[in-house]
């Protein structure tokens, strides 16, 4: 990949982290196991996102981006 993709694409990740800080998803778990009789519950689980993760690859996107156009 060149270094003009790359950087382009960090910054859209950087971006990205930093307006949504995180998201859920939903999982099934088997609460109770009794032969046919199972019994399951669905557990709401909350991934986080650093935004200053976020900023930090949108710094480094930026810098690769200009880095790129130096060297063409």
């Amino acid at each position: 990949m060149q270094t003009k993709t790359i950087g382009i694409l960090l910054m859209i990740v950087g971006i990205i982290m930093m307006v949504y800080t995180g998201f859920n998803y939903v999982s099934t778990e088997t609460v109770v196991d009794l032969g046919p009789l199972q019994v399951e519950a669905k557990k709401n689980n909350f991934v986080k996102l650093s935004p200053i993760l976020g900023g930090i690859l949108m710094v480094v996107g930026i810098i690769l981006l200009f880095r790129s156009k130096k060297s063409v």
